[in-house]
């Protein structure tokens, strides 16, 4: 898995850079472990744009991820490890011992022909998926439920880790990719390893088409707009002086907009 650098022939290949595949052993994804994609455009039921700079892009397919691992003490190989569109991490194939198909993340380290395995007592290797109460403290891990049985919802894009910090009863800490302490509930699940394709973050554009390949439109600052589209908008030349904030007045810098008290308990040490 590496970063490959093109010739400057354009302007936008000078500073483009790509992924080199080598890590990806398939080309086409399990069709049974595939689904429709529907491109809203971010638009509700009345055509409304509810979340703004998205539309468009390359037609899809979702690849269904198995982020709960519920095949509890069946072992299953790796058969391949595929490219997915829809996230930025790669996915590995699975083939259980039981004649199950499924997909997971794949986290740093796993290869075609690994075995994984998934339950309460198992070894500590990348891709397995056991509770956080049976995992040693110092560990790194991925894909952490929230709520035990719902299937993993931290720690899921490339290059995320965290690290489970402490022990207390029936609550663990965990160290978010963020920098923040959570407790969660020991009973819940996590799978063991850091998330794939860490160069991810390498990754240049190059030219505003491949963005748009991937759904995401143009945005305009709020300063070269008109008073009428903006509060920062209007003005002879470049003005100063004024807060950053949304199109609706919301500051947008340094400002708290968690507001869910309901979980605040969890938090041991805020990201800041």
């Amino acid at each position: 898995m590496g970063v490959k650098t093109f010739r400057p022939r354009s302007p936008g290949r000078r500073q483009m850079t790509g992924y080199d595949f080598s890590e990806v052993t398939k080309t086409k994804p399990e069709k049974s472990l595939t689904a429709p994609l529907q491109r809203p455009a971010a638009r509700n039921n009345t055509g409304m744009i509810m979340v703004r700079h998205k539309g468009g892009g390359h037609k899809r397919r979702y690849r269904l991820i198995d982020f709960k691992r519920r095949h509890d003490n069946v072992p299953a190989k790796v058969t391949a490890i595929e490219y997915d569109p829809n996230r930025t991490c790669r996915i590995a194939l699975l083939a259980y011992a039981n004649g199950a198909k499924a997909y997971i993340i794949a986290p740093v380290g796993l290869k075609v022909g690994d075995t994984v395995i998934s339950g309460t007592d198992v070894d500590i290797k990348p891709g397995n998926t056991l509770p956080l109460a049976n995992i040693p403290v110092g560990t790194i891990i991925h894909n952490i439920e929230l709520r035990p049985g719902k299937g993993g919802q931290l720690c899921r894009s490339a290059g995320a880790e965290a690290t489970l910090v402490a022990k207390l009863g029936q609550y663990c800490q965990v160290r978010m990719p963020s920098g923040e302490v959570r407790q969660i509930l020991s009973v819940c699940r996590a799978s063991i390893g850091q998330v794939g394709n860490t160069d991810n973050e390498n990754i240049s554009l190059g030219k505003a088409g491949r963005a748009r390949w991937r759904g995401i439109r143009p945005s305009v600052r709020g300063m070269a707009m008109n008073p009428i589209d903006h509060p920062l908008g209007g003005g002879e030349g470049v003005g100063k002086g004024h807060h950053p904030v949304t199109p609706w007045g919301q500051p947008c810098k340094g400002y708290k907009t968690r507001k869910n008290k309901r979980t605040d308990n969890m938090i041991v040490k805020r990201r800041k």
